[in-house]
């Protein structure tokens, strides 16, 4: 298994950036690169943005509010499923008294 890290170029939003990365973790570059193009790109398309730099910050802001809003939902999730499981613990006990 390598852990070399080499120099990657990447094109976000027409300006060319090479990024270290390790081999293995490449494509999931690519994907997040692609990803944050597809974000600006809205930015872009709604026009109420002016600049590279602040296409940028609001895209890192959507993003990182459907993290946060990911995030949240799966902690619901997650509680929701806990107390499930408790519940159906709880009748199986029950039922081999």
């Amino acid at each position: 298994m390598t852990t070399d890290v080499k120099p990657v170029s990447v094109i976000i939003h027409d300006k060319e950036y090479l990024i270290s990365c390790r081999e293995r973790e490449r494509e999931q570059l690519y994907d997040a690169v692609e990803f944050l193009n597809k974000k600006m790109q809205e930015i872009r398309e709604i026009g109420n943005v002016i600049g590279t730099e602040r296409m940028a910050v609001m895209a890192a802001l959507n993003i990182a509010n459907e993290f946060l809003a990911y995030k949240h939902d799966k902690a619901d999730y997650t509680s929701k499923v806990g107390d499930t499981v408790q519940r159906l613990q709880s009748k199986i006990e029950k039922a081999l008294i």
